[in-house]
Parts: structure tokens; sequence; C-alpha cells
């Protein structure tokens, strides 16, 4: 079903759960346009949506199907990583991945498939028969491919599902991402353990490799001023080891 202006905002602010009140606060604007607006009894000006889209953390593809709803012209373009354009985004990204080594760093998408990777990364990858374009969340999402891979699975899984469920909710709702997060809760309930323990200060994902076990932990980049629609979506994640072990296994890659 199409929606007018007023359908989107109401769906929008449904989802973020927040009032009328609320909303007009946000965006510096009475609640009696608000729900003029939301009724159809007004007509928003081009930056009054774009005020409104941001005051609701509305994603930019959203964005554009509100500016349309109103009869504005699309504001957000989603341009290829190689264009022209993104030439100093993507020498970023490089000097980002490239910089890390000789710890493994990866580039996702907005459903965590492989956009690219550092030498570590790309080492890692083939171990698990991965590429460029193939989907980490599929891959961990394969009966018992999990408990393989990753020693302390049961934690991992029920850290990803929580992740993936509130990418979802920013997005307004992902099917990709919510059917991920129902995977990966069914196979936490299977494998964690539940004993309470002092917490470490950030959780290790505990990789198989050779018979040997390697914890590491990674940190997730994300642009925060990114107006394009793909770029929005990008995550740059970059691995670190949790001990020497580790450490020397990084080092003995990048050797090689």
């Amino acid at each position: 079903m199409t929606l007018d202006f007023g359908g989107h905002l109401r769906n929008w602010r449904g989802k973020r759960r927040m009032s009328q009140l609320q909303l007009a606060l946000m965006a510096d604007v009475s609640a009696r346009h608000i729900a003029f607006l939301e009724t159809g009894r007004a007509k928003p000006s081009q930056p009054m949506v774009m005020r409104l889209g941001e005051a609701l953390e509305v994603p930019r593809a959203e964005r554009n199907l509100m500016l349309d709803a109103a009869g504005f012209r699309a504001a957000y373009a989603s341009r290829p990583l190689d264009g022209e354009a993104m030439q100093p985004i993507r020498k970023a990204i490089t000097h980002m991945i490239e910089g890390h080594s000789p710890y493994p760093a990866f580039v996702f998408d907005r459903h965590w498939a492989v956009i690219d990777a550092n030498a570590g990364g790309r080492t890692l990858l083939a171990g698990f028969g991965l590429e460029a374009g193939d989907s980490f969340i599929d891959f961990l999402l394969v009966p018992g491919k999990g408990p393989e891979l990753v020693a302390n699975w049961g934690e991992v899984a029920a850290h990803l599902a929580a992740r993936l469920r509130l990418e979802s909710a920013h997005l307004g709702g992902d099917r990709v991402l919510d059917r991920a997060a129902e995977g990966l809760t069914r196979a936490a309930e299977q494998g964690h353990d539940n004993a309470a323990s002092a917490l470490p200060p950030v959780l290790s994902v505990e990789f198989r490799f050779g018979g040997q076990v390697y914890p590491m932990f990674s940190t997730i980049t994300q642009f925060g001023t990114a107006e394009d629609i793909a770029l929005a979506d990008l995550k740059i994640e970059m691995f670190y080891p949790s001990d020497e072990r580790s450490e020397a296994l990084f080092r003995s890659m990048d050797a090689r």
C-alpha cells in the first residue's frame, strides 16, 4: 500500500515510540503542526520533511520515500563504492583496513556481506572458504558451523542476535536481519552457559584454527556523517588479539 506523507510520518513515529509532543520537541515545531501533517491538513516543506526524518532517525532510503510522498525529489543517492564521487571514501577505507595489519579487518554491507578485507582478513576468509560478496551471517547460520568455528559459540551467538535486532530496529525492520537474529537466538539457547560469573572487559570471539583456540575481539566503525544510502550501511570491523597466542597467529599470517 502506498502511503501519503502523513502515513509515513505516523508509521515512523510509531516505530520510534514517540508521541506527537515528543517529536515536536525533537524537531522544534508545534505538536499541533505534527498532528496537521499526519492528518493531511498541512503540507510539509522540503526542509520540514528533512528535519522530521532526522529527528526520527529515518534511514536515508526511506527519507527519499517521505520526500516523494510530499511531492519533492529524492535527496539521497546510493553510489557504487568504486565510483568517482566515492574515491575519497574508498581511500579512507583502504587506509583504515590496511593500516590495521597484521590484524584482520573487514568491510561489510547492511546484511553483513563481505565487501572488502585487508590481507589478514582475506587469509581468515580463505580459511573459512569465504570470499568477497559472501554473507558472514549466512555462513554462521549453517547448521553446526558456529560451534565448529567458535569455541564460545553460545555467548557469541547471543551477542550477535542482540546486535542484529538493534540494527533491524534502527532500520524500521529488516527481514534479513530479523531472520538471522532468530536463528542466532536459537543457537544461543542451545549452547549458552548461563552460569553467573564476572564479565570480562569485552567479549572475545574464540576462533578455532588447526586444533587450537585463538581469542580475539573487535571494534566496528561506521561513517558518522554519511549522506549516501549505501555508505550509511557500511561497517568496518577490525579484530585484535586477546592473548599472546592470537598475537603470534596474526604475526605469522602477516609473515606469510
